[in-house]
């Protein structure tokens, strides 16, 4: 297996993008990642952006926000409101904000939703992702869910066993309102990651699975 280098455009620091339908969603697919990945670089800025939330889980995002980027260099959380669950319907909404964060920020990597995620508001903010940013590093998280909508990624981002408990610590602590969900569990969390881990052959043994749809090589 290769290691990828993601270019900065000449910048000193990466700029990264993450991209969530719900308070949960990044945290979930892609948490271990970015724990990793400011656990060894100390030069990044972080935009981190929550589509729709509610009041008690708006607070629940700013705290995992909070523990998530603790590394970051620069970190820029937004939580917004747009209502749960009708992404689909509210889309002309939800496009002109993709086009206010294009003003802002060109990253070096973004972590979106999947494309054949199965639930509505996944897919929508994949899309329009897809839609705002044509040349950069793109990478698609998994949420496993009931629908078993799971698939074979091609990218992964390897790790050990204490950032994979470290991020099921900040899930549990943070996210009150979904314990009571029979899929949010330790379980459900440590068992992707270790597969994963498996899959891609991890010296930590966990992993987390993304998909890259577009890669190119500049030599």
């Amino acid at each position: 297996m290769l290691p990828l280098t993601p270019m900065t455009k000449g910048r000193k620091r990466w700029q990264i993008l993450c991209l969530g339908a719900h308070s949960d969603d990044i945290e979930i697919g892609c948490g271990g990642t970015i724990l990793e990945l400011l656990r060894v670089r100390q030069n990044v800025d972080v935009y981190w952006v929550v589509f729709t939330s509610g009041a008690q889980r708006e607070r629940e995002a700013r705290r995992s926000a909070d523990l998530f980027l603790k590394g970051a260099a620069k970190k820029t959380v937004t939580v917004l409101d747009y209502r749960n669950g009708f992404f689909p319907f509210i889309g002309t909404q939800i496009k002109e904000y993709f086009e206010k964060l294009k003003a802002e920020t060109s990253p070096d990597i973004i972590f979106t939703h999947t494309r054949d995620d199965l639930h509505q508001d996944h897919r929508i903010i994949n899309q329009l992702t897809w839609n705002t940013w044509r040349n950069h590093m793109i990478l698609e998280y998994e949420i496993p869910k009931y629908d078993g909508d799971m698939g074979t990624p091609n990218f992964y981002v390897p790790f050990d066993r204490k950032t994979c408990e470290r991020k099921i610590k900040y899930l549990m602590t943070c996210f009150g309102t979904q314990r009571d969900k029979h899929w949010f569990t330790h379980d459900t969390f440590a068992g992707l990651m270790r597969i994963r881990g498996l899959e891609v052959v991890s010296p930590g043994e966990f992993a987390e699975g993304f998909y890259a749809r577009k890669m190119a090589a500049h030599f």
